[in-house]
Parts: structure tokens; sequence; C-alpha cells
């Protein structure tokens, strides 16, 4: 009896040692600039727990935007194996086809990210995004999830009261869907990576831009410099797709696949929940010092909400019309915000 239990936990053992040999280690590039609130966030609360609920088996690296490879060439690095994986802007690639730019910010549509994210879970947006990337990438790229985490604020060194106010703006914006909608308003919008935009604030190339999140905003720095953030956001949340390499996600098997999905859709609400606090908490901190540091937050009111999203709502019919999976988009978003009561 004595041998048979001695063999059982040298058996474990060996078992325990072949998996810990057989690591996956899956690299992924964000579209979040180094000392941003998201990126820290994330590093610090669940990266060990992705190691923990996989036994060891499954690590994952995350790194900031633009340290591997620029930001529009994520999808690529990850078919060739260069990323294991991305957690990037899906609008970045609408250059690709205009699905991205749709799928990437139905700006000025949802009230909330948890609405957005819903879509994407349960309304079919994940479903036409791994089909897109099947076109462009067939048989490479393996979508996890795919959603919002924040509700953008916006930032300018001007205020921006009303529609009326973009008119002549020069402004950041990712390409697609925003920049049309920018575009529609009167503004001149122009694509600028987000670890970039700091400089591009500071030195005039840009008047505004749709950046981030309240938290990240000011974690790098940009209510500083643009003094007249726009919050609650009136626009814009911006789509992040977390892809990962078709060949390390069959290595996973069913065991670390299913361990990866349930990280992903525990970890992303909870980054949005802390994010949104931090959010408040800021908000809140810049409005009670506002005479001292000049930062003035800007709160849209109903009405102007209401313009902007009758020109964004002639934006998404019109570019659903430029690609067939742009089009199914936009009628699978049209199903789902009939049925939530948004439309």
């Amino acid at each position: 009896m004595k041998h048979l239990v001695f063999g059982a936990v040298v058996a474990a053992a060996v078992s325990l040692t072949g998996a810990a040999s057989a690591q996956t280690v899956i690299k992924i590039q964000t579209g979040w600039a180094a000392g941003s609130f998201s990126l820290n966030y994330t590093n610090k609360n669940w990266v060990d727990k992705l190691e923990a609920m996989t036994y060891g088996n499954v690590k994952i690296d995350i790194r900031p935007s633009k340290t591997v490879v620029p930001h529009r060439e994520t999808p690529q690095a990850v078919a060739a194996g260069i990323l294991q994986g991305d957690m990037n802007a899906v609008a970045y690639f609408a250059g690709r086809d205009p699905v991205f730019g749709m799928l990437g910010d139905l700006i000025a549509g949802f009230d909330t990210t948890e609405q957005n994210q819903m879509f994407f879970r349960f309304g079919g947006g994940v479903d036409v995004l791994q089909q897109a990337w099947d076109e462009q990438l067939p048989g490479k790229i393996h979508v996890v999830g795919a959603g919002p985490f924040a509700k953008e604020a916006f930032v300018s060194v001007t205020p921006i009261r009303t529609v009326e106010d973009f008119k002549g703006l020069k402004l950041r914006s990712p390409e697609g869907m925003a920049a049309e909608v920018f575009r529609r308003v009167g503004a001149a919008p122009t694509s600028i990576p987000f670890p970039e935009l700091y400089t591009a604030l500071e030195k005039k190339v840009v008047d505004a831009a749709d950046a981030s999140s309240y938290t990240n905003n000011a974690s790098l720095g940009f209510n500083k410099i643009a003094k007249f953030p726009i919050y609650p956001g009136i626009h814009s949340m911006a789509v992040i797709q977390f892809v990962i390499n078709q060949q390390t996600w069959e290595k996973l098997g069913p065991q670390g696949q299913a361990a990866l999905e349930t990280w992903y859709y525990a970890m992303w609400p909870d980054v949005t929940r802390a994010t949104d606090l931090m959010d408040h908490e800021l908000v809140a901190k810049d409005m009670a010092e506002s005479s001292k540091s000049g930062i003035e937050v800007i709160n849209w009111s109903q009405g102007e909400r209401d313009k902007l999203r009758k020109i964004a709502q002639g934006a998404w019919e019109d570019i659903s019309k430029q690609s067939g999976l742009a089009k199914e988009a936009y009628d699978k978003y049209i199903t789902f915000m009939t049925k939530m009561g948004l439309l």
C-alpha cells in the first residue's frame, strides 16, 4: 500500500513538473500608455490571477502601447506569433474594412459601458469581429472578447459646451466612425497614437482629443494642459478587443481556453468599475479645486447630447453601406439597441 501511495505522489509530482515546463506565456500589447491607471490596475490586480487559475500553466504578460510593434500593426504581430495577444482599440483598424470603425466605437450610441459590453457578449458583436479577422487574417486570430472599459471623457484646451463649438477645432480622433462624426460637426479630426497625445496637446498640434477615461487622462497629465474636460462623456466608448494567436489558443486546450475566457469576463467589468469609481473621485476633486487649478469640468446638457446622437445616427447608417460586414454589424446593433429600449 505504501508503495502505491508513494507511486501516486511521484506520478503527481511528475505531472505538475510537466505542466510547469509546458507553461504558455501570452505576451500581449495593449492600447494603453505606460503609466495609465487602467494598465497599472490590470497588471497589479489581474495578471497573477490567471496564473493561479491555471495552476501556473498559463501566464499573461501585459505591455503598454507601442512597446513591441506600432499600434496599428498588432494584428499582424499576433498572426505571426511575435505577440501572442492584442488588447487594442478596434477602431485603429478601420482602414482595413469599415466594420472595424463601426465595431470600434458606435459614437453617441450607448448610454453605459455595460450596455456596450452586453452587445459584444450577447448581441453578436464578438461574432462579427471574429468574421472580420477571419477575412483579414484567415485562421490566425481568435477573438476572446471585446468591449469598452470606460465612457471616455474629452480633453480640450478650449471650452466645448455645444455641438456648434466643434466647428473649426483640430482634434485627435481614431479612424472610422469617430472621425466621420467629428467631420460632420465641423471639426478637423486627425489620428494620433494615444502615447503621443500629450505632446500633441502641449504643442497645439490639436486643440482637443477623443482620449480615454477621465482617470487615464488625469494620470497622464492631459487635464493640466487641456483644462476643459467634458464629463460625463458625450460621444465615445472605445471598444478594446482581446484577441490571441490561433495556434496559442489551440495550445491552451479546453481547460485553458475556459480559464482564459472566464478570466477576461471577470477582469474587464472589474477594470470598468474601478475606472468609474476613480473617475468620480477625480472629477469631484477637480471641481472642488477649480479656482486653484483652472480646470473646468464641463457637463453637456441633454439637449446637446441628443443633437450629437442624431448626427451620429446618420453616420452609422452611411458607414453600414460601405461593406457587407459593416452592414451586418449595423443590423445587429439596431436589433440589440431596440431590444434594450435605446432606439
